[in-house]
């Protein structure tokens, strides 16, 4: 359901899955190999997801500071804007189904959303009470 608002925003996936991974990573961003570990994936399909993501202007390739042979990707503010409207529309399903939850459920539940939705819509979700508020969804074009 999730990667269901994704498609809608024009994002697969996988892409979207890369995006949350480095929305969760804050500021410092991500190295392009962590992402690749976290998503499960070779290294160089990581790479091929973020030059995709950059030429879409989602995300911002550079150097680590402590490594300048390594990349680091962060997300531009079109990417954290995404992100944030997709965070919006699954606040709406997390809601439901924590509210339905015993609290040390709720516990579990949170930590295992946390991968899939990303961490601001879960946040919000934290004792079965979301922020009561949803930003507009943004429609991207699919191409």
């Amino acid at each position: 359901m999730i990667d269901d608002d994704a498609k809608k925003l024009g994002l697969d996936p996988l892409a979207h899955q890369a995006l949350l991974q480095v929305y969760g990573s804050g500021k410092r961003g991500l190295r392009v190999s962590a992402l690749a570990e976290r998503l499960d994936i070779a290294p160089s399909f990581a790479s091929n997801i973020v030059k995709h993501l950059v030429t879409e202007k989602l995300l911002r390739r550079g150097s680590d500071v402590s490594d300048m042979r390594a990349a680091v990707v962060t997300l531009t503010s079109e990417g954290r804007e995404l992100c944030r409207d997709v965070d919006a529309q699954a606040r709406v399903r997390v809601d439901a189904l924590i509210s339905r939850l015993e609290p040390e459920e709720r516990k579990v539940a949170r930590s295992i959303l946390m991968f899939y939705t990303g961490p601001g819509a879960v946040r919000r979700t934290v004792n079965g009470k979301g922020a009561g508020r949803s930003a507009p969804a943004r429609q991207r074009s699919a191409g």
